[in-house]
């Protein structure tokens, strides 16, 4: 099983197929592992897109039944994540790539474009999660019973007050739209996009349409895509055009 270590966290990765990067960040929440791609998810881009792209997919950090762990970093819990994912790619020698992240992987996408945008060269926002101003809380709520408990289980090191302050820093501390980064950052941002919006409660419609007609040089998916499940592989097809069509020559 391969693993990476940067200061005091231990990254669980998988890798598949060959040519250039294609990074994976897996939905499920802060519970998105490598093995949930093929469990839950709407489509598995390890096995997709492996037949010519180098797929490469991590655990989230802490995540209750993955094999990444490391400090719950309480005043930066979204710059952790992306502390790791480009820690891998490092790691790996990679220097620019393509992402393709799924749920929570919407706000990862965006953080990691603020941070390192000039090394991702596209991404695909497949069922982003943003923020819901009729469940303004879902996340903490949903983080706080579904998450939270099995973590302090296993961590004996961390108490119900620093998991409190890591998901109120997450969701509470800028509660709109991705939170990650603002409307005037996606109306600047001039990477090429690809999103494939959800409506579900944490995936809101309108938040991933807004991306949609904000970035520059956005394309959308047909919706619904996932129902019936005929639709989905027609949805794979267009994000490999897009990949292919932005990978570097």
């Amino acid at each position: 099983m391969p693993f990476y270590e940067h200061g005091q966290t231990r990254v669980y990765y998988e890798e598949a197929g060959s040519g250039f990067p294609l990074l994976i960040v897996p939905g499920g929440g802060l519970n998105g592992t490598v093995a949930g791609l093929s469990a839950s998810h709407p489509f598995n881009p390890l096995k997709e897109f492996s037949n010519e792209f180098r797929v490469i997919a991590l655990d989230h950090r802490n995540a209750n039944t993955g094999k990444s762990t490391g400090p719950l970093e309480i005043d930066r819990p979204w710059d952790a994540h992306t502390d790791d994912q480009i820690g891998l790619m490092d790691h790996l020698g990679i220097d620019k790539f393509l992402l393709l992240g799924f749920c929570i992987g919407g706000p990862m996408n965006w953080n990691m474009l603020r941070r390192h945008g000039d090394r991702v060269v596209a991404a695909v926002m497949t069922q982003p999660s943003g923020h819901r101003a009729s469940i303004p809380d879902q996340f903490f709520q949903r983080n706080i019973t579904g998450w939270a408990p099995e973590l302090l289980k296993q961590r004996p090191d961390l108490s119900q007050a620093d998991v409190e302050a890591f998901l109120s820093t997450m969701y509470r501390k800028n509660p709109d739209f991705v939170y990650t980064v603002s409307r005037d950052f996606v109306r600047g941002c001039q990477t090429p996009i690809l999103v494939l919006p959800d409506d579900i409660d944490p995936h809101p419609y309108e938040v991933a349409m807004e991306v949609a007609m904000l970035a520059p040089n956005a394309q959308v998916s047909m919706y619904p895509w996932k129902d019936p499940v005929e639709r989905i592989p027609m949805a794979v097809r267009h994000i490999r055009s897009f990949l292919q069509a932005n990978r570097p020559a």
